[in-house]
């Protein structure tokens, strides 16, 4: 039996947390065996952390990491690697805030028996034609810097098979802001088994999204020098 480990990050997210967590929680519940719901709630200053404390109280496959740091990336990236330590045969990657939706899951978990990895692909984008442009750009410099070419390089909502996500994790600090762009990059590079699938993605469904505009270019003006580095070492 595989063993599926859905991970997601959390930050101020007590408005959707309780629903969210019971989503996802029932999707490792049913396929059973070792399978996990990892949630890095570190940073919090309202009730997430509380929320679920209590949850996991009644839910004994809930996991919280508490000391992954603040931001989205390296939350991501403890959570990886936790997965990695824990022998886990698959990784979910999906957000907190309720943009996705847990009833889209299966026909990923259906295309394990063939792929590495299968990736989302956000047609149509709740949170705004600012953050669809941005994506749209993010995918053109991929193109430009390493010569793949992808439909959505940063979507919240991936299956990975952890063997191979374990190749790649070790190009990452701790620290690292984006690295779902480069494991869909290095994915696509070298050619692993890829499938992308079309998602559902809502607006927000609660709290404030924690990175603006302002902060995402900021980001994108630190990862084009470290998209150089990447392509030295490839």
């Amino acid at each position: 039996m595989d063993s599926l480990y859905i991970v997601m990050p959390a930050y101020n997210e007590q408005d959707t947390i309780a629903s969210v967590a019971e989503e996802w929680y029932q999707v490792v519940d049913k396929i059973g065996g070792e399978s996990k719901l990892v949630i890095a709630d570190s940073g919090s200053t309202d009730q997430t952390h509380s929320i679920l404390l209590k949850y996991k109280e009644t839910h004994p496959r809930l996991e919280i990491l508490s000391d992954t740091g603040k931001f989205h990336g390296p939350k991501l990236i403890a959570m990886y690697n936790y997965a990695i330590r824990q022998k886990a045969d698959w990784v979910f990657q999906t957000d907190s805030d309720g943009q996705t939706t847990a009833s889209e899951f299966q026909q990923f978990w259906d295309k394990r028996s063939t792929c590495d990895a299968v990736l989302g692909v956000r047609k149509v984008r709740g949170d705004g034609q600012a953050r669809a442009f941005v994506e749209k750009v993010v995918c053109f410099l991929l193109k430009l810097y390493f010569g793949v070419n992808v439909p959505d390089a940063n979507a919240p909502y991936r299956l990975m098979r952890v063997d191979v996500l374990a190749k790649y994790m070790p190009r990452f600090s701790p620290e690292y802001n984006l690295p779902n762009i480069m494991l869909t990059t290095f994915f696509a590079y070298y050619q692993q088994k890829i499938e992308f699938l079309t998602i559902t993605f809502k607006p927000r469904q609660g709290g404030t999204n924690s990175i603006d505009l302002m902060k995402i270019c900021k980001i994108g003006w630190h990862a084009l020098g470290d998209f150089h580095k990447f392509k030295r070492s490839m």
